[in-house]
């Protein structure tokens, strides 16, 4: 995915000054973004993601009406360096005064940020996330899966109002009928190209697990729109003998696909937002405030949780067992262990991978699909609980809990290693977001 970018210049501008830029800006961005012909200031300029100006002239000033009607967000790239020149942050200024959407990234990597989040937001007008599952909420634990607003209606027509993407739905228990068709010797075959840790893994777990990523691989074939998958794996375990951890893992490096556990697609549209515009590692989890108390503890079957200084404005984070899904492109340790939770089949296997220790952000869009929270914190430790439900969790310490506490919007968090406030406010602008930032 690239941005197409209109470059647009003034008459009253060194054409020859435009040229050298534009040159420039070709090289630099050519791995995120297509330029198409330049067009002078008040022509009709082409269908693209935005206008690009390598150059900006004191005659901006008297061209607001003719800016104004072009429609697009206005991306200043002035400096040999990718970046927008300082001479320019006063018409930039005026421009943003004026109710302009106006970019100017003052760093290349911002730069190639916002070109990627402009192809992104293009792109998802064609993207379908596919999700398998019947009857959401009538499966296991149905008095919790049942308050979950991802499955509502509403929810997958508001994400195709707001993004553009279309959800598909197929039959979980159809397509877990045909991961057990798939022979053992096929399985075996796929796992020769693959050098992924899973002792104390039996075979058959392992061929199970390795089928669900051969039948995934199939339904996916020959279907290019297809960029995110989710599986009701738990509330629906019932129609496998497997979880899909291990393909999520063997999908994403190979192909890159992204993927939601328990088909939450809110959880996913984040995802997608903040990998493929921002190239970050990001992961989801269950987070358990300290501060929950009982209720958490009693849902991880630990009796306590970290002993920490500050121990109310610290997190646990941990699914499944262990920290959740998580490649192992993107870990410091990774191997696939044999289940934790009780929800899922006996032969069903389980990630049991970490993040690096360090800044992280949470993150989560709201369920209206218009605010987007960041939490900026450290991950200080990770945490063993044997034989309960926390075999391997991160321990995340933030500045205030008692105030995230009361602007949750959900039980599902995702974990992005680093923090990325430049980053986020210009993916922001670009999808039309509110930010809450804590």
């Amino acid at each position: 995915m690239k941005a197409r970018l209109a470059p647009v210049y003034f008459r009253s501008g060194i054409r020859e000054d435009f040229d050298r830029q534009l040159s420039i800006l070709k090289d630099l961005l050519a791995d995120v973004a297509d330029f198409l012909e330049p067009v002078s200031i008040g022509t009709t300029v082409p269908q693209a993601d935005a206008v690009v100006f390598p150059q900006l002239v004191g005659d901006a000033f008297r061209q607001v009406a003719k800016l104004k009607k072009i429609g697009l967000p206005l991306l200043v790239v002035t400096s040999e360096y990718g970046t927008v020149a300082m001479w320019d942050w006063e018409i930039v200024s005026f421009l943003k005064a004026e109710g302009l959407k106006t970019f100017a990234p003052y760093n290349s990597n911002l730069t190639k940020a916002i070109c990627r989040s402009l192809a992104v937001k293009r792109d998802l007008q064609q993207t379908k996330f596919l999700v398998f599952q019947d009857n959401p909420g009538e499966g296991f634990q149905a008095d919790i899966f049942k308050r979950f607003y991802w499955w509502e209606d509403r929810c997958i027509q508001d994400m195709k109002q707001k993004f553009g993407v279309t959800i598909e739905k197929r039959s979980f228990e159809e397509f877990g009928k045909a991961a057990k068709l798939i022979s053992d010797q096929e399985a075996r075959k796929v796992w020769e190209n693959w050098d992924l840790e899973t002792s104390g893994v039996s075979d058959q777990a392992l061929y199970s697990a390795i089928k669900i990523y051969i039948a995934v691989k199939r339904e996916l074939a020959g279907d290019s729109t297809i960029k995110g998958v989710g599986i009701n794996c738990l509330n629906e375990s019932h129609f496998s003998d497997t979880t899909p951890c291990l393909a999520w893992n063997m999908l994403f490096e190979e192909t890159g696909i992204m993927w939601a556990c328990e088909a939450d697609t809110v959880t996913l549209m984040t995802k997608y937002l903040w990998h493929k515009s921002l190239d970050v590692p990001i992961m989801m989890s269950n987070v358990y405030p300290q501060l929950v108390g009982q209720a958490a503890l009693k849902h991880e079957k630990i009796e306590s949780f970290p002993d920490v200084p500050d121990p109310e404005n610290h997190l646990l984070i941990v699914h499944c067992g262990y920290l959740g899904v998580l490649p192992k492109c993107w870990s410091t340790e990774w191997k696939l262990r044999p289940k934790v939770l009780a929800i899922v089949d006996e032969n069903a296997t389980v990630i049991d991978a970490r993040l690096p220790l360090g800044d992280v952000t949470l993150t989560k869009l709201d369920h209206t699909l218009s605010r987007l929270m960041t939490v900026k914190g450290e991950l200080v430790d990770y945490v063993q609980y044997p034989g309960s439900d926390c075999r391997n969790g991160a321990v995340v310490k933030i500045r205030d809990a008692h105030k995230l506490m009361d602007s949750f919007y959900s039980h599902h968090i995702l974990l992005v290693s680093g923090h990325w406030e430049p980053q986020i406010s210009n993916l922001v602008r670009v999808f039309n977001l509110e930010l809450d930032e804590f």
